[in-house]
C-alpha cells in the first residue's frame, strides 16, 4: 500500500511569509518611534541644561562685575579723601558727572518717584545715562576685550552711584537723622565728628543685558566740608 503525501498549499505559505514580514515591519517602526522619542527627549534636556549653564554664567558675571563696581567706587572714595581737606564732588540736587556722587536729601528731585536716584536704586532692567561707569583699573572697560578675555565680555560696563548720607555721629546722639558709627578720629561728640557715611550702589550686567545685578555697600570718608 502506498503512503499518501500531503502537498503543501503554495498560496498559504506565501500568505504566512507576508504576515511575518508585516509583523517585523510593525515592530521595527515601533522601535524607531521609541528611539526618536528618546533622541528628542535627550536633545531637549541638553538644550535646557545649556540654557541653565548660560544663565548661571551670566548671573555670576553680573554679580562679580557689580562687586568690581563697588570696589572701584570705594577706591575712589578712599583715594580722593585720604588727604586732609580733600573730599568728593557730591552735588546737592543732582548727580556729579565727575564722580557719580549726590548728597542725600529725600526732598530733592533725584529722590522723587521718577528721579534719577530712585530709578537707579529701583529699576529692574538695565539703565543708561545715570551714575558713573566703572571701566577697571586701566580704564579699558569690560565690553570690548579681545584675546583670552573675549569670553568675559559684558553687555555694558558696570555703573555706580555714591550718596553722601550725612555726617557720622556716635551711637546715641539725639537730633536729626544720621548714620551712627564710631570710626571718626575725634568722636567725642556730634560737633567734632569729621567723617561722612557714603552709600554706594553698583549695577552690572552679564554677557546679556537681560541679566542685571544690583549691590550696595557703605563707606566712611571725609566730609565735603
Amino acid at each position: 500500500m502506498s503512503a499518501s503525501h500531503r502537498i503543501p498549499n503554495p498560496a498559504f505559505a506565501l500568505a504566512g511569509s507576508r504576515a511575518q514580514r508585516g509583523v517585523v515591519l510593525v515592530v521595527a517602526l515601533i522601535f524607531l518611534l521609541l528611539l526618536t522619542i528618546l533622541a528628542l527627549s535627550a536633545s531637549g534636556r541638553s538644550l535646557l541644561q545649556e540654557r541653565m549653564v548660560g544663565g548661571l554664567r551670566n548671573d555670576q558675571q553680573a554679580t562679580m562685575s557689580a562687586n568690581a563696581g563697588l570696589r572701584g567706587a570705594e577706591w575712589q572714595l578712599w583715594a580722593r579723601t585720604m588727604t586732609v581737606g580733600a573730599h568728593m564732588d557730591c552735588l546737592n540736587g543732582s548727580i556729579s558727572s565727575d564722580d557719580g556722587c549726590t548728597i542725600y536729601n529725600a526732598s530733592n528731585p533725584p529722590y522723587g518717584s521718577s528721579g534719577d536716584v530712585t530709578k537707579f536704586l529701583t529699576s529692574q532692567g538695565w539703565i543708561t545715562g545715570i551714575g558713573k561707569a566703572y571701566t577697571g583699573p586701566n580704564g579699558s572697560g569690560y565690553t570690548g576685550n579681545t584675546g583670552n578675555m573675549v569670553t568675559a565680555n559684558l553687555a555694558d560696563n558696570p555703573i555706580y552711584l555714591i550718596e553722601d548720607l550725612g555726617i557720622e555721629m556716635p551711637p546715641g546722639v539725639s537730633g536729626a537723622q544720621h548714620e551712627a558709627g564710631d570710626t571718626g578720629p575725634n568722636n567725642t561728640g556730634a560737633g567734632t565728628v569729621s567723617t561722612h557715611i557714603f552709600r554706594i550702589t553698583a549695577r552690572s550686567t552679564g554677557a546679556s543685558a537681560n541679566t542685571v545685578r544690583v549691590l550696595q555697600s557703605t563707606f566712611d570718608a571725609q566730609a565735603n566740608n
